[in-house]
């Protein structure tokens, strides 16, 4: 199997193989046409996700002036110092008691869900639980009002793939932002997005062009990342009956349930891109300046120098340390509330569909392309055993 070849969005696992066995990094190129190197090795991708030397920061050149001041602002795609104070002021709006106090929301939603389940012997996971879940929290989490969210699914979607319709998508999502901003100083509430407009450390506060960057980055990373991460944490445990009926005896497994699953289905694919600002050697590959990186977190969390038994299904493993969510000082600031959401809404499928199981066979399940993003595009479910064909 060839590296992003159409038969890699279903199955990556043979091909990243036999690169990390070759070695920690490679040079290949992207299906748009972009080289870039990719680690494929754990102990390496630790020291590449650490390393000062290896920048977040893009130019954007591509991007309208408008477009570049919001969006090279958000954290994401800053180094200290400017990573640091935006870390800092963000993060006092993500403690734990706001996220904890998530939970009931998002145990209503999943519930909410799962009832329009209750009329079919089949479902589209996907479009019925792991997208709508994660989008209406994040929304709600915002202060998005309800009656305003219907073009952000189309926007997320048009800009993780990126192409011919990106920056319209970035236009009308910047814009929006920052009408509601406007709308969030005049009246407050008690969202996420009026909580980090009033936050002041020291003096300091968080800019329009920064908080629109931020909202941003929530909406996209904060719901395509879960619903990937649910979609493929039901995926896994139908394909693995007996864990599917451990978690079903026994919920209070979801947890680690859901690491297992982050490790052996990442949600997202790669890292995001880091160039190098000098030249790096990972064991006997030195990369140049001024080249771009990613870490293949598919590749690094099956690492057989890391992980006893890498391609097995087993969430009562020992060996922990997965990088799902990265590591070092751009750690995912929003992985308490996936982690929350995908244990919330697989134990309560499964409490109330135990037998629910994929409905097609692996040729037929349509996954994600592009480089970044590892998931579903749709996961037909049958709920019931009697319908079994």
């Amino acid at each position: 199997m060839a590296l992003f070849d159409d038969a890699y969005p279903a199955n990556p696992h043979p091909a990243l193989a036999e690169l990390r066995q070759a070695g920690p990094a490679h040079r290949v190129t992207s299906p748009a046409g972009i080289p870039f190197w990719l680690v494929t090795r754990w102990d390496e991708a630790r020291r590449v996700l650490t390393d000062p030397s290896l920048s977040k920061q893009q130019p954007m050149d591509g991007l309208p002036p408008h477009l570049r001041s919001a969006l090279t602002t958000q954290m994401l795609l800053r180094d200290p110092p400017d990573h640091t104070r935006l870390r800092r002021l963000v993060s006092a709006g993500f403690t734990p008691r706001r996220i904890e106090a998530l939970r009931p929301g998002i145990e209503r939603i999943t519930d909410r869900l799962l009832d329009g389940f209750a009329a079919d012997a089949e479902v589209d996971v996907i479009d019925r639980l792991a997208v709508p879940l994660p989008f209406e929290v994040i929304c709600e989490l915002l202060g998005i009002p309800a009656a305003e969210r219907g073009p952000f699914r189309a926007w997320s979607d048009t800009i993780i793939v990126g192409g011919a319709d990106l920056v319209e998508a970035l236009s009308q999502s910047v814009a929006y932002f920052r009408d509601l901003l406007d709308r969030k100083r005049a009246q407050p509430a008690d969202d996420l997005l009026s909580a980090l407009a009033g936050i002041v450390d020291d003096g300091d506060r968080l800019s329009d062009d920064e908080l629109v960057g931020m909202a941003l980055l929530l909406v996209v990373a904060g719901h395509e990342t879960t619903a990937n991460l649910i979609g493929n944490a039901v995926h896994l445990l139908s394909r693995n009956p007996e864990q599917r009926s451990r978690l079903r005896d026994d919920p209070g497994l979801a947890p680690a349930v859901v690491e297992e699953v982050l490790r052996m289905a990442s949600p997202s694919a790669t890292s995001t891109y880091r160039v190098t600002t000098r030249p790096i050697t990972l064991g006997d590959t030195t990369i140049p300046a001024g080249e771009q990186v990613l870490v293949s977190l598919l590749a690094v969390n099956r690492d057989p120098r890391r992980f006893a038994d890498p391609d097995t299904f087993d969430p009562g493993r020992g060996d922990g340390g997965h990088l799902a969510f990265g590591h070092g000082i751009h750690f995912c600031l929003g992985a308490p509330l996936a982690r929350l959401e995908a244990r919330i809404a697989v134990s309560r499928l499964f409490a109330r569909y135990p037998d629910a199981a994929v409905a097609v066979a692996p040729s037929e399940l349509r996954w994600r392309t592009g480089v970044l993003m590892h998931g579903l595009r749709s996961l037909p479910v049958r709920l019931h055993a009697a319908a079994a064909r």
